[in-house]
Parts: C-alpha cells; structure tokens; sequence
C-alpha cells in the first residue's frame, strides 16, 4: 500500500525519526515521507516508532491510500483536529 507519513516531534527526537523513517520511506520534504510499504513494514514501521515517541507529546500520521480511498491513522497526541466538510 501507498503511505504519506508526517511527524511532529521534540526537537531531541527529530535525529531518531528521521534515521528511522528513511529506513522505509523516501524522504520529501522536513518531517514527511512517502512511499509504498507492506503490511509488515508498516507494522514494523509503527512498533519501531512508539520506541522514540512520547504519548503526550509527539504525533506522527499516516495517510494510506487504496484505490481512491485516503485513511488517516493518528500515532500519539493529535495537534489540531481537522474535519471534512463538503
């Protein structure tokens, strides 16, 4: 599947995310990656996160899409709420 992945971390953890995302993704821009992962990696992705991630804190979020279909997975603290409107 086809991910879009963005975190907001404190600025001691930024080193760490970044190391680790680019282990699974492409990078594209400061904080936010993309590109196709398999279940296990992604699975594998999220469990290597909550290693440096702290609950309160920090946020990281994966768009997935199938087909044309967007999901939206919140990993810790969701910063803004977004809503969708039409």
């Amino acid at each position: 599947m086809y991910y879009i992945a963005v975190y907001d971390v404190a600025q001691k953890r930024v080193g760490k995310m970044l190391k680790l995302f680019r282990k699974y993704l492409h990078h594209i821009q400061n904080s936010v990656f993309e590109g196709e992962l398999s279940n296990a990696d992604y699975m594998r992705l999220k469990s290597e996160i909550k290693r440096f991630y702290k609950d309160e804190e920090d946020s990281v979020i994966f768009f997935s899409m199938n087909g044309k279909y967007l999901e939206k997975e919140i990993v810790g603290v969701e910063k803004k709420s977004s809503s969708n409107f039409i």
